[in-house]
């Protein structure tokens, strides 16, 4: 177990989110684990094997063909082939995976009340995923959050905008008519801070287990600024100082 002294304090999490007015959350992570139930690993194996399929196994090198990410496996073939046809199916079918996955997700602890609390409190949403966009808005349809997540941005054909490049923040903080200091990114990756730190977002990381704390505070988060549990960002927006 990591200690609470490794990460945020209640007084360091207020002082973080004072000036929040927007928050703009990544889905997978943050508000649920979407492959609980439909593993990212099959889907993953999966599509290495339609891509041999097609005879195009040779866009993957032997370690590439294992990975255990779908998005990987995605990206290493439109280092190859970008913006083609074969892009666009395999774009196509990772979303079908994604939107299969939706049924089984599980709603990350705390997620849910944190939501609803800080949306009543005035708070702003917006989701910039890398999933995409159809299975963001088909997860929050499940849990009944439609009125807090008017703004939904997801991975387009365009591979190159996902994170860390900032277009779905962009996007998000454009809508939302949003001032980059008064937002906030809550994710779980380093390529989630990565495009927060472009654009001068300040960033929450949320770190399930320490594998992802390792993960974010080596990409350069500091860890007074990651959470373990969403019921203490949920603490620190309802008891006052």
């Amino acid at each position: 177990m990591t200690s609470r002294g490794e990460t945020a304090s209640t007084e360091e999490l207020r002082r973080l989110l004072a000036p929040a007015r927007y928050i703009l959350w990544d889905l997978d992570g943050p508000i649920c684990r979407l492959f609980a139930g439909h593993p990212a690993s099959e889907v993953a194996r999966e599509l290495v094997q339609l891509i041999r399929r097609q005879g195009l196994g040779g866009l993957l090198t032997e370690e590439e063909g294992f990975y255990l990410d779908p998005q990987a496996v995605l990206l290493e073939v439109d280092k190859r082939h970008p913006d083609s046809d074969l892009i666009t199916r395999l774009e196509d079918w990772l979303t079908q995976h994604e939107l299969l996955a939706v049924p089984t997700a599980l709603p990350t602890p705390y997620a849910d009340p944190l939501i609803r609390t800080w949306s009543g409190l005035g708070a702003r949403f917006a989701i910039t995923t890398n999933n995409s966009a159809l299975a963001a808005a088909s997860y929050i349809e499940t849990r009944h959050l439609e009125g807090c997540f008017p703004c939904i941005y997801g991975r387009t054909r365009n591979l190159s905008q996902m994170k860390p490049h900032p277009h779905s923040l962009l996007q998000a903080l454009d809508a939302l008519g949003a001032d980059p200091s008064q937002a906030l990114m809550l994710g779980d990756a380093g390529t989630d801070y990565q495009a927060a730190q472009e654009l001068g977002v300040p960033f929450l990381g949320y770190a399930r287990d320490d594998q992802k704390l390792r993960h974010l505070t080596h990409v350069g988060v500091q860890a007074s600024h990651v959470v373990r549990s969403l019921e203490e960002v949920l603490v620190a927006i309802t008891c006052p100082l």
